[in-house]
């Protein structure tokens, strides 16, 4: 098949989205050197709206939704999120074709005065803008306040600087990918905040159909990454997860090549939490369909549902 001769990447216009969609757009650039590859930044319903949790105003897919209406209309042909903040369920006609390769996976404490959550002292202020993490950090240290903080990387780190929190916890990934790695005072242990779902990957999002640009696609594509999230999406959409359930799922490959997957749910005031751990000899889609499946089912058994609300 030919070279595309171009390319419109829709974007959302924070620094960490402009990043992304850059890294991207230099990928795309050294596959087709013919190819003119473009980007076009939009603003989302969920960068606008700061003074509101993600969970009272409609959930991660604000993240997106203008980014889809310009592949439906054409003025671009693929869209690159965090895959974070994908919905679980990607409906028609939208594909994800693409997962790209993964970055640290992890949460990262940030604070000038205190060189991680066990340091510091009861009554500190702790800013984060998901459930998940608070619902863990209440869990691992109830004398801790945990606030909300909405706002891209930038705005994040200003308020801390302005002297709001005392810490903040955000992704590892977004500060490594911003070049800021030297704010991160200490990487949180995934055994006292465990990862969302898919967290530290790159997706690209394209109209359904279009095979012409998954071959092209196709090489910026990381089979292994793929593999894991899926475990992490499968137990994710089968017990309704998005940023209204304080739900945390990471897999990683073992030692024999399998895979290992952890999950949790818990309380949103981290009075409670059920942990499934799954493994896999195998390290395939079905084996990560299954031991995501599995997952989901020992959480329902653990009583996870009293947190799922609806789902």
């Amino acid at each position: 098949m030919s070279s595309p001769e171009r390319l419109v990447i829709a974007s959302r216009q924070s620094r960490l989205a402009m990043w992304q969609a850059e890294h991207v757009q230099e990928r795309l650039r050294a596959l087709h050197p013919g190819c003119s590859v473009e980007i076009l930044g939009i603003t989302t319903e969920g960068d606008r709206v700061l003074d509101r949790a993600l969970n009272e105003i409609g959930g991660k897919g604000l993240f997106i939704k203008e980014l889809e209406v310009a592949l439906l209309e054409r003025r671009a042909d693929l869209a690159v999120h965090s895959l974070k903040d994908v919905p679980m369920e990607v409906a028609e006609p939208f594909a994800l074709a693409v997962i790209m390769a993964r970055e640290d996976p992890r949460d990262a404490f940030v604070s000038e005065r205190f060189a991680s959550l066990e340091a510091l002292p009861p009554g500190a202020r702790v800013g984060t803008s998901s459930l998940r993490r608070a619902a863990q950090i209440r869990r691992a240290f109830p004398s801790l306040e945990v606030l909300p903080l909405r706002g891209n990387v930038n705005t994040r780190l200003a308020r801390l600087d302005e002297g709001r929190y005392d810490a903040i916890v955000l992704a590892a990934a977004g500060l490594k990918r911003l070049g800021l790695a030297a704010r991160i005072r200490a990487i949180v242990p995934p055994s006292l905040c465990l990862p969302a779902a898919g967290q530290g990957a790159l997706a690209i999002e394209t109209l359904s159909g279009r095979d012409d640009l998954q071959a092209w696609l196709a090489p910026l594509a990381d089979a292994r990454t793929a593999v894991e999230v899926q475990a992490e999406r499968t137990v994710s959409r089968l017990l309704g997860g998005s940023c209204r359930v304080p739900l945390a799922a990471w897999c990683v490959g073992t030692p024999a090549g399998g895979l290992k997957l952890v999950a949790r749910v818990a309380a949103e005031d981290g009075s409670a939490m059920v942990e499934a751990v799954v493994e896999s000899a195998r390290a395939d889609h079905e084996a990560a369909l299954r031991i995501g499946e599995d997952a989901a089912r020992s959480l329902r058994e653990q009583g996870a549902e009293r947190w799922l609300g609806s789902s």
